[in-house]
């Protein structure tokens, strides 16, 4: 418990004073950029103060033109802290709408152009989160999208959402296929404890859409590549 205390003590005591510099620029000029800067700084400096190495490995260097769709695996609430800091910028988030309604935090994400999806399963939520996605990443924003929709249980990998898939076989963006692990072990579903450790990242080559005239072919190759990047008993 005590890594947990350190970690979200750090991003307060070092998040205060960024909010109270950034916060109103980005509210004056609508640019969110110097206000995500800095916080992902406080977050990886937070990581490090509770013990929390990460070891990353790029099998491909990106290329600086494209706007990519990273399609991460999700084991624990800690995979958003600590991917995000090793994204280019500027980034997006695919996530659930509930987020947005958080007081501050969720005007940010909706100036940072997050992008809220529903979990009603209907074609209008779909199509709405889509359309929104494909205008991000055609503003030179990337996106990042943990394919699954939610934290596996068990961190074995479980079946894909295909809403994701929908989006980059509609604005053929490069993508990213991101594994992750370790984090299962430091902080699990339904608890707030952190246990210092090491988080595993894998970027993998870019996989094109366009390569796939089907999109079940696409996320095959996704899921593939994923797997490949975890331990064996993470892939089922």
């Amino acid at each position: 418990m005590l890594a947990a205390i350190i970690l979200f003590s750090a991003w307060v005591i070092l998040g205060l004073p960024v909010a109270i510099v950034t916060l109103p620029w980005a509210m004056l000029s609508r640019n969110i950029h110097p206000l995500h800067h800095w916080a992902m700084r406080v977050v990886r400096t937070g990581l490090r103060f509770a013990g929390i190495r990460i070891d990353v490995v790029w099998q491909r260097p990106l290329d600086s033109s494209q706007h990519y769709l990273f399609l991460a695996n999700h084991v624990s609430n800690l995979d958003p802290p600590i991917l995000l800091p090793l994204l280019p910028e500027p980034v997006s988030v695919v996530l659930k709408r509930s987020l947005m309604k958080i007081p501050i935090l969720g005007w940010g994400m909706r100036l940072g152009s997050y992008i809220p999806v529903d979990r009603d399963g209907t074609v209008e939520s779909a199509k709405e989160s889509t359309e929104a996605a494909t205008r991000v990443l055609a503003s030179g924003v990337h996106i990042l999208s943990f394919v699954e929709g939610t934290r596996s249980r068990d961190g074995r990998l479980q079946p894909f959402k295909k809403g994701p898939f929908y989006l980059a076989m509609h604005a053929g963006a490069p993508i990213i296929p991101v594994s992750i692990y370790g984090t299962e072990s430091m902080m699990k579903k339904g608890s707030l404890k952190i246990a210092p450790g090491t988080a595993h990242v894998v970027f993998h080559a870019p996989i094109m859409p366009h390569d796939y005239p089907e999109m079940e072919d696409l996320m095959a190759a996704v899921r593939t590549a994923i797997a490949s990047g975890l331990p064996e008993w993470m892939r089922a």
